[in-house]
C-alpha cells in the first residue's frame, strides 16, 4: 500500500488523530504514523480475516506498532477494541476524552514545530534504519499478496457477507446469534 510506505517514510513527523470507528486498513494508517492520538469514543478492529482477505499490505506497520502476539490476538479474531487498549498496546500514544482531540494533540504539534525539520528528518530515517523497517520491495510484494488474495472464493464470500450483513458460509452457528459479537460491523 503506497500509502503506508509514504507516512513512514515522510520527511516530517506525521500525526494520526482517530475517533469513532477505525478498521482494516485504517488501523494500519494509524500504525505507520509516527504519533497516535484517539479519542475514548474510538473503536479499532483489523477486519479483514472476517472478509476472507488479509491485512498484507499493512502487516510491517502493524507488527512494529503492535508487536507479533498482539497483532495475532486482533488480527486472526477481528475482534474490536477501545481507545485503552489501543494506548496499553502502543497503537496510539495517547487517549482523551471525546472531543478533546484538539487538546490532546496541541503538545505534540507544539513539539514538532520546535524540532529542527532536518534533524527530525533524519531522525526519523535512524529509526526505520535501526528497526529494520521493510522496504519498498517486501512491501510491494506484500500488496500483491493482498491483491491475490481478494480474488479468491474465500474473499468473494467474504466481503459478500459483509455487504449482504449475513454471517459467512464457514461460520459454523446455525444461529448467528450463538456467538456473542460474531456479527458486530
Amino acid at each position: 500500500m503506497a500509502a503506508i510506505h509514504a507516512l513512514r517514510s515522510f520527511r516530517a513527523p506525521t500525526l494520526a488523530l482517530v475517533h469513532g470507528g477505525c478498521f482494516g486498513g485504517g488501523v494500519g494508517m494509524v500504525a505507520a504514523c509516527d504519533m497516535a492520538v484517539a479519542s475514548e469514543d474510538a473503536v479499532f478492529a483489523l477486519t479483514e480475516t472476517r472478509w476472507g482477505i488479509t491485512p498484507a499490505p499493512v502487516m510491517p506497520a502493524l507488527v512494529a506498532a503492535l508487536g507479533p502476539r498482539a497483532l495475532g490476538r486482533y488480527a486472526l479474531t477481528a475482534e474490536r477494541f477501545g481507545a485503552a487498549e489501543a494506548l496499553r498496546l502502543g497503537l496510539i500514544h495517547v487517549s482523551c476524552a471525546a472531543g478533546a482531540l484538539d487538546a490532546a494533540v496541541a503538545p505534540l504539534i507544539e513539539g514538532i514545530l520546535m524540532a529542527a525539520p532536518e534533524a527530525t528528518a533524519a531522525t526519523k530515517r535512524l529509526i526505520r534504519q535501526c528497526r529494520g523497517e521493510a522496504g519498498p520491495e517486501l512491501l510491494a510484494a506484500l500488496a500483491a499478496e493482498g491483491a491475490a488474495r481478494r480474488r479468491l472464493p474465500e474473499a468473494a464470500e467474504g466481503l459478500a457477507s459483509f455487504a449482504e450483513k449475513r454471517p459467512p458460509r464457514w461460520y459454523p452457528a446455525a444461529d448467528p446469534g450463538a456467538l456473542p459479537g460474531a456479527l458486530e460491523e
